[in-house]
């Protein structure tokens, strides 16, 4: 027996969804009237991943530390700054 094997192309194309239809942005290179598989984020979910500038302000405070003479001359490059 042979395989039926169907080839898929992806496009990504910006479209404007009415509460009913997609009017895309720009021309498709499909055929008329052919199925399509329509991809996109809910959008509570995408709200929920962004936080407010104000709340990720801070987030490493108390976390890291700068040695005292982190602005000092290094050792190893004694040689180069006479």
């Amino acid at each position: 027996m042979y395989e039926v094997r169907k080839e898929y192309f992806m496009y990504t194309i910006k479209a404007i969804y009415n509460g009913t239809t997609f009017k895309p942005l720009q021309p498709i290179p499909i055929k008329d009237n052919c199925e399509v598989l329509i991809i996109f984020p809910e959008p509570d979910k995408k709200e929920q991943r962004k936080k407010p500038l104000s709340e990720s302000r801070g987030i490493f405070k108390g976390k890291i530390r700068m040695p005292d003479d982190f602005n000092g001359p290094l050792e190893e490059l004694k040689e180069y700054m006479e």
